[in-house]
């Protein structure tokens, strides 16, 4: 099949390209105030701190994965709104995931930044001060450093040839690397949905989270995982 036939990837208008570049700009410099408020405070550098702002990026990393395989499992491209702005990105990506790099670094990272930017405004209110306040913002700066950056990591996973201070990051397991990143693009496409870091990939898959959630969910609702896929293979079929 040649690329040209693909589908491809709804590139976005000037209203929406506007909103995208203030929510960039707003949520890095609310993250940067976020860690200079961090940093403050010498009593913010304990083990305790270092632990909060892990467990936020392993959050962060594992509602990437949930975010994910709700957009790749549930739900119709048909949907109003919801269907053309948040599914069927996901679903284009599996049929021609070069796609994906053909989005300059403000497409790719402002539908993230404008989710972000109001979870960082409501973590003003956190207090810096005691321990508790230290450890709520360390999580905070923890999630949201990780969750900000998820688009362009994973984007960074399709490059054959990443930058080079990216390439030492996924070799040495700090953020998602192409080779783990692959094994989600082999069909049915049921493994690997996390994109931040990729850390919550092999446990999730050890414990069958997401063949778990499916039936749970298909019980309850007597909904059908990944109709919309199969129904289109099907009609592309006859």
């Amino acid at each position: 099949m040649e690329r040209e036939s693909l589908p491809m990837y709804d590139l976005r208008g000037p209203i929406t390209r506007v909103i995208e570049v203030l929510s960039i700009a707003v949520a890095a410099s609310l993250l940067a105030l976020h860690v200079l408020r961090f940093a403050a405070d010498p009593a913010s550098f304990s083990w305790r701190v270092l632990v909060a702002v892990v467990a936020g990026a392993i959050l962060a990393d594992f509602i990437s994965g949930v975010v994910h395989w709700s957009a790749d499992t549930w739900g119709s491209e048909s949907l109003p709104v919801l269907g053309r702005r948040f599914l069927h990105p996901f679903r284009i990506h599996h049929v021609n995931p070069r796609d994906f790099l053909r989005r300059d670094f403000i497409d790719c990272n402002g539908d993230v930044a404008m989710i972000t930017v109001p979870v960082l405004l409501g973590a003003l209110l956190l207090p810096t001060s005691g321990e508790l306040g230290q450890l709520a913002t360390g999580f905070v700066v923890g999630f949201t450093a990780t969750i900000l950056p998820t688009n362009q990591v994973h984007q960074w996973a399709h490059r054959p040839e990443p930058p080079r201070l990216v390439a030492w990051l996924q070799r040495g397991g700090v953020i998602l690397s192409r080779t783990e990143h692959e094994r989600h693009h082999a069909s049915p496409y049921v493994v690997n949905y996390c994109i931040a870091t990729g850390w919550c990939n092999r446990t999730l898959e050890a414990v069958g989270f997401f063949p778990a959630l499916e039936r749970v969910i298909r019980r309850v609702t007597g909904a059908e995982p990944r109709r919309d896929e199969r129904e289109s293979a099907d009609d592309s079929a006859e």
